[in-house]
């Protein structure tokens, strides 16, 4: 990948980051000073994110001196932000003094071309079973060693549905997406007839119930869980073994779709903790 393609993902990664939080909104083109206002609550944000743009647009270490007259700032006012960013690993001070994206800002932009990946391939085929009449269908992946995040979900067409939103936190422990994450990204063994697949009945919320199977991308390396999860009334015994099918059939073709093997020509599933 060239150096402006990963600039632009790593830029984009944080945009996309601030704007899903709702904290403001951003245009999808580079920042410029203009769009930082003062007296708006979220200023800091602002000026803190013009610096990472500033960074990342000029494709080179650049000097306080020079970040001063991109952004307008005064060096005081630089110095304060940066050293916010810097404790967060968005930004490196090198040693002849000048400034660097930090190994964070470039996690931030492996995560979100993963994701965007991802994204490619997972969400038409949530979006296909929800049309199919499913329950309500996400992608989960490991966070950490607690919890579990939502990174893709379509709402089913029914009146009713469980409450979660991308970019949720969710027990790893309890749920059937959580306990196919803790087995494959965990090493933890499950019992064969629960590799590629598993229930939960009012395990995470006790009103709501889930079907989630796994995908698999090059290497067989765990990419995260499909599931369907809504009202656990609606979980019937006709309604569980159609969207177990449902379930198995997505992460099937998610995973052959990203280069992976389903599922007896599977390997031994390794991490993904990106």
């Amino acid at each position: 990948m060239g150096h402006t393609s990963t600039t632009a993902v790593i830029r984009d990664g944080l945009y996309g980051i601030i704007r899903h939080h709702n904290k403001y909104q951003l245009s999808a083109c580079p920042m410029s000073p203009s769009i930082v206002q003062e007296g708006d609550g979220v200023a800091a944000v602002d000026r803190a994110l013009l610096i990472v743009d500033v960074i990342a647009q000029r494709g080179e270490p650049i000097t306080l001196a020079d970040l001063s007259r991109a952004t307008g700032f005064y060096k005081s006012t630089l110095l304060r932000l940066i050293a916010s960013l810097e404790r967060a690993s968005l930004v490196v001070r090198r040693n002849d003094g000048r400034y660097a994206l930090g190994s964070y800002a470039h996690q931030l932009g492996r995560c979100y071309e993963d994701a965007y990946h991802l994204s490619e391939v997972v969400q038409p085929l949530l979006h296909g079973m929800v049309e199919k009449g499913s329950e309500s269908a996400s992608f989960h992946t490991y966070h950490d060693a607690q919890s579990r995040i939502c990174l893709l979900r379509v709402d089913s067409h029914h009146s009713t549905l469980d409450s979660i939103r991308v970019g949720d936190l969710l027990p790893l422990d309890r749920g059937a997406a959580g306990k196919l994450i803790v087995w494959h990204s965990q090493g933890v063994a499950p019992a064969p007839e629960d590799d590629l697949l598993t229930l939960s009945m009012g395990e995470r919320d006790p009103n709501c119930a889930a079907v989630a199977s796994p995908v698999f991308g090059p290497g067989n390396e765990f990419c995260g869980a499909i599931s369907l999860s809504g009202p656990k009334e609606r979980f019937t015994a006709a309604a569980i073994k159609k969207m177990s099918r449902m379930a198995l059939q997505a992460a099937e073709q998610a995973t052959l779709t990203l280069g992976g093997h389903w599922p007896a020509k599977r390997k031994p599933a390794t991490s993904r903790r990106a």
